[in-house]
């Protein structure tokens, strides 16, 4: 128990000599310290809600404008509309100062009013959306409208340089579609899953629900459009996610995997510290607001409001819905190893240097104390049932070293599992990189801590990955985090937004810049003693013990009835799809569809996700893959008498229905977020919709992702090949189906995440991945061939 005594900073107690005082001066420097960083961080704030508020301008404009106002009027001219001498007998004299006064005012209602003019003209401009649907690219034709729109929005935007939330009130909302548009779209999405029978029964249903109490749902739902920020997210966050009372591990939880083809060190402290480090700069630059926003074309900009739950995020279980707590500051991580937690102090009056924290990790690594009773496995309550972790949460946490080691948990920035085991990769056996993505998605069920908003995964040879919880953001801004820490250039411990522009490209320039001695650690020195790890205390007795127990049994039959396949595709990439002149992901999704047709039989409903945040709060939309066009070309595929020709025309033909769909949903005309709030609405007026509950029991028994890749545009794959991420993946949606997750790495490589469970008689991940690669391999033979019968190469 030294380390809890050493946590006390101050105590006193009464004797018979008096009063006897303790108090540890570097505890009381600690609370003094982090009082002062707290205030710091509030007067930032402060000072980035006026810049943010007034964006595009720039303060200074403003006193720019009160100076030439106030010049004007005391040289004897009239301000346009003589403004000053009319407001002047509002004001309580005529005298110089009062004079001033008026001037001031003046001076601050003319720049307001062209301030927020530009704002709202720069709202209206991206509330565009037509050059989404024109061709992009080298030789690509834009028309003039876009053109002159392209040129406005820069304009318009390009005065000041943006910080992470500069353009959140500039971004318009996201339109709510017309209950006929999406009807028509969702009656043709579920077409090809249809016999004539069955599609007549639903047009039924859904020609009644459209003509009847669709209508009121409707109106109730375009009040919501207009008053909240976004009409979806709010509803799509508690319902979908905080309302889910199914476990995290597997069924909501993703993770993402190290660049496989490169390894800087094999020191697990080495590495770990870096990765770390890496992530409190990047949480610096959220803090500061300093990461610049994602602009598409270099103008467009995307919703930043995902990355403010980044870090110091915890979601808390309850009986019928958790919550989402953040907390504005911590100046702590929590390291979980062989079945102790530690609390380790990554700030003291700055960051802690990458040598630093190395010296704390190994402190952990090095200790040999045994976990207390019920501690090793105390993480397998995140992993179960929702209901049942809050009651014994409720019960078991409420006070004394329970409650506090829980809260200094809960309130890291981030949690770190350090691994006893070695991430592997070897190409000549895949079966290794299956494991690694098997133990990033779950771990041994109890050392990952599920509710936190990441759990940073180090392996004992020095690779890393993480697993994130999936609520308070989607995983294109987790992506984005981690493909800046796998970039990682902090050699000179800068934190200039221009160099450390994203996190999870920061991991991967351990590459381009050796941040590592010829021994594997961290280079650099230690410039002050960094303060111990602290062991968490805990007092769990018998009966919170078994309920552990239990837990872990239940978090070990999840991961059992998991099977996990990572297919690494080398044979070509985005290169070759591009020559075909086919969108990338487009040519994917028809793969998977051929695929999965070869594999079950039949088509089925398929989700692919797409975002929304060209609007404010936007989250995602689901792209349907399965389409009349898709379906028409899979069959010719297994027609062996339709020619090549033939093939490739319907190929094209579907690709260019996928691309409009993803369009579509990416402008806010997507079919199921629509369709889900107004199940919401019905919910809350007790109405019941026999075509609502038809439309949302349908299971997905084919969910794929593209994870993005090259967000920052800060790596050079062409001059650092091996700076190339595998990527991540989840697991699959429905229990008789798939999830897909799939990465274009590069040129000539692609990566898929494809899991299924055990139990399904249906599904076999194994046999998928070679379902893919048999259809991709089909693809490029049909463009060999149409080459082959043109007589060119």
């Amino acid at each position: 128990m030294a380390e809890a005594h050493q946590a006390v900073a101050f105590s006193f107690q009464i004797t018979h000599e008096g009063w006897d005082v303790n108090f540890d001066r570097e505890v009381l420097n600690l609370v003094w310290q982090s009082g002062i960083r707290s205030w710091k961080k509030r007067f930032a704030r402060f000072m980035n809600s006026v810049h943010n508020g007034v964006y595009p301008a720039q303060l200074w404009t403003l006193w720019l404008t009160m100076s030439i106002v106030i010049g004007i009027h005391f040289s004897g001219y009239k301000v346009p509309y003589d403004l000053v001498t009319k407001i002047m007998p509002l004001l309580p004299s005529n005298s110089t100062k009062w004079q001033l006064v008026g001037s001031a005012i003046v001076g601050t209602a003319m720049w307001l009013t062209v301030i927020y003019t530009i704002r709202y003209t720069l709202k209206l401009l991206l509330m565009y959306k037509g050059w989404l649907y024109e061709a992009r690219g080298k030789g690509a034709r834009i028309s003039v409208k876009t053109r002159v729109w392209l040129l406005l929005v820069r304009i318009l935007s390009g005065w000041n340089k943006p910080r992470l939330y500069s353009f959140q009130g500039s971004l318009p909302k996201l339109p709510l579609p017309s209950l006929h548009s999406t009807m028509t779209r969702y009656m043709r999405s579920v077409r090809p899953l249809l016999n004539d029978e069955n599609y007549d029964k639903m047009q039924q249903l859904a020609d009644d629900f459209q003509n009847g109490i669709g209508v009121k749902l409707q109106r109730y739902l375009l009040l919501k459009s207009w008053w909240s920020s976004n009409y979806v997210s709010d509803w799509w966050e508690e319902y979908v996610y905080l309302r889910g009372r199914s476990p995290l591990m597997i069924n909501s939880n993703f993770y993402g995997i190290d660049a496989i083809l490169m390894q800087p060190t094999q020191v697990q402290a080495a590495r770990a510290a870096a990765v770390i480090h890496s992530c409190l700069l990047y949480r610096r630059l959220v803090d500061r607001q300093e990461l610049e926003p994602i602009l598409l074309q270099n103008s467009v900009p995307l919703c930043s409001w995902q990355y403010e739950r980044i870090f110091n995020t915890t979601r808390i279980p309850g009986v019928e819905t958790d919550r989402i707590m953040h907390w504005a500051d911590s100046n702590h991580i929590v390291v979980y190893h062989k079945g102790k937690f530690f609390k380790v102090i990554i700030y003291r009056g700055r960051i802690l240097k990458p040598r630093e924290i190395q010296v704390q990790i190994q402190q952990v690594l090095d200790d040999k104390s045994e976990p207390l009773p019920g501690e090793e496995k105390l993480a397998a309550l995140t992993a179960g049932d929702r209901s049942h972790w809050a009651q014994i949460r409720r019960n078991l946490f409420n006070k004394g070293a329970n409650k506090v080691s829980l809260d200094t948990i809960e309130r890291a920035a981030f949690v770190v599992a350090l691994d006893d085991c070695p991430y592997l990769y070897d190409p000549k056996n895949p079966s290794q990189l299956d494991k690694c993505g098997k133990n990033l998605l779950h771990g041994k069920g109890y050392d990952r801590w599920f509710d936190k908003s990441f759990t940073l995964c180090v392996g004992s040879n020095g690779r890393v990955g993480f697993n994130a919880e999936h609520s308070w953001a989607d995983a294109a801004v987790m992506s984005h985090i981690w493909e800046c820490v796998v970039t990682d250039d902090t050699t000179t411990d800068r934190a200039d937004a221009a160099v450390l522009t994203h996190l999870w490209e920061f991991v991967i320039t351990d590459e381009i810049e050796n941040r590592y001695d010829s021994n594997g650690d961290v280079i650099g020195e230690c410039e002050i003693i960094p303060p111990s790890p602290i062991r968490l205390q805990w007092d769990i007795k018998d009966d919170g013990q078994k309920q552990i127990e239990i837990a872990a049994l239940n978090a070990e039959k999840l991961i059992n009835d998991l099977d996990l396949r990572i297919y690494v595709h080398d044979n070509y990439g985005k290169g070759f799809m591009k020559k075909c002149r086919i969108s990338p992901d487009a040519y994917i999704q028809m793969a998977l569809q051929l695929a999965y047709f070869r594999d079950a039989g039949k088509f089925s409903l398929t989700y692919e996700a797409s975002m929304t945040r060209l609007f404010r709060e936007g989250r995602t939309e689901t792209v349907r893959p399965c389409t009349i066009e898709s379906s028409a070309w899979v069959r010719a595929m297994e027609d062996k008498g339709a020619t090549v020709d033939d093939k490739i025309k319907l190929l094209r033909i579907a690709c260019e229905q996928h691309q409009k769909s993803y369009q579509d949903a990416m402008c806010g005309k997507g079919i199921d977020r629509h369709l889900f709030c107004l199940y919401v609405v019905a919910k809350y007026l007790e109405v019941n919709s026999p075509f609502l509950q038809k439309v949302l029991s349908e299971p997905w028994r084919l969910s794929t992702s593209q994870t993005p890749h090259g967000q920052t545009g800060r790596m050079d794959l062409h001059k650092y090949p091996n700076c190339i991420s595998a990527g991540g993946g989840f697991g699959p949606v429905a229990d008789d189906g798939y999830g897909v997750s799939y990465i274009i790495a590069g040129e000539d490589l692609l990566f898929f995440h494809i899991s299924n469970k055990k139990s399904s008689k249906e599904t076999d991940c194994h046999r998928f991945a070679e379902k893919i690669e048999q259809a991709l391999k089909d693809i490029k033979n049909l463009f060999l061939d149409k080459n082959q019968l043109n007589g060119t190469k």
